[in-house]
C-alpha cells in the first residue's frame, strides 16, 4: 500500500485515470483490453502494470524515465509466483512486443518505459495521447483502485469487467442493460463474465437488478442491469490486511 501511494503521489493525478473506448472495445480483431488477459495467468500480470504505467505516465511525452525494478514493480502489485520478478520482466516484454509500451534500452541503468495508444490485434501501437486530446470518448478508472489497494486484491479479468462496465453507463450512475451484440465487442468470453460478475458481486462493487424485457405482462422474459458501485472502491480493499503476508512471499 505504501508503495503505491508513493507511486499515485508521484504522478500528480486528481482522481481518474482515462482510457479510451477503443482500448475497450473492437468490431474487427480483439480489442486491446481482452488481449491483454489472453494467456492465463500472464494476463493477470500485463493487465494490471499497464494500468498502472498509465496511471503513472502523465505527461508527456507520457514516459517513466526513472521505471522501477521488476521486483519493485512485484512488490507494489502484490506479485506471488516463482519467481514474481520474472513474471514482471515477461510482461514488460510482452507489453513491449505487442504495442502497449516501448522499452528503449539505455547503458546502465534500466530501459525507459513509453506508453503507447495500443491498437486491436495485428496493429502497432501508435504514440499516446490523451483521449480528451484525441477527441475520443472515455471512461475513466478511480485513483482509489490504487490508493485503496483494489489493484492488488481483485482479478485481473474483475478489473476488466469494471471497465466495461463503466462505458456500458455511460458516464452515469444508474444500472443499464449490455445487449448481445454489444457484449460481443469487448471480446470477453461468457465464462469470463460469469466469474468476474460473481467476484465483483461478492466484494459489493457491482450490483446487477433482474427486470423484466417488454411489455408488463411479459413477465417470464429477464435481462439484467448492471451498475458499478464507485462508492465502494472508495473503501480500504482487504488487500489491506493481506499485504504483509503476500510481502512475506514475494
Amino acid at each position: 500500500m505504501e508503495l503505491l501511494g508513493r507511486s499515485v503521489t508521484k504522478a500528480q493525478r486528481q482522481e481518474q485515470v482515462p482510457f479510451a473506448k477503443d482500448f475497450l472495445r473492437s468490431t474487427d480483431g480483439a480489442a486491446p483490453l481482452a488481449r491483454l488477459l489472453q494467456g492465463g495467468r500472464g494476463g493477470e500480470v500485463r493487465l494490471k502494470l499497464f494500468l498502472t504505467i498509465t496511471m503513472m505516465a502523465t505527461r508527456k511525452p507520457h514516459d517513466i524515465s526513472r521505471p522501477p525494478s521488476p521486483a519493485y514493480w512485484a512488490r507494489m502489485l502484490g506479485v506471488t509466483g516463482e519467481p514474481p520478478a520474472r513474471r514482471v520482466a515477461d510482461a514488460l516484454h510482452w507489453l513491449d512486443r505487442e504495442g502497449f509500451i516501448r522499452l528503449t534500452p539505455r547503458k546502465g541503468t534500466l530501459p525507459l518505459i513509453t506508453l503507447l495508444t495500443p491498437q486491436s490485434s495485428g496493429r502497432p501501437g501508435l504514440d499516446y495521447e490523451r483521449p480528451i486530446e484525441r477527441g475520443e470518448r472515455w471512461i475513466s478508472l478511480p485513483l482509489t483502485l490504487w490508493t485503496k489497494g483494489w489493484i492488488i486484491d481483485l482479478p485481473a479479468t474483475s478489473l476488466a469487467l469494471i471497465m466495461v462496465i463503466r462505458d456500458v453507463q455511460q458516464g452515469r450512475d444508474a444500472a443499464r442493460y449490455v445487449p448481445g451484440d454489444e457484449r460481443t465487442m469487448y471480446g470477453l468470453s461468457a465464462d469470463t463474465w460469469t466469474r468476474a460478475r460473481r467476484d465483483l458481486e461478492r466484494r459489493n462493487l457491482l450490483e446487477v437488478k433482474r427486470v423484466p424485457q417488454g411489455g408488463e405482462f411479459d413477465y417470464r422474459r429477464m435481462r439484467n442491469l448492471y451498475r458499478i458501485r464507485l462508492e465502494q472502491l472508495g473503501e480500504l480493499s482487504p488487500a489491506e490486511h493481506e499485504l504483509p503476508a503476500r510481502a512475506d512471499t514475494v
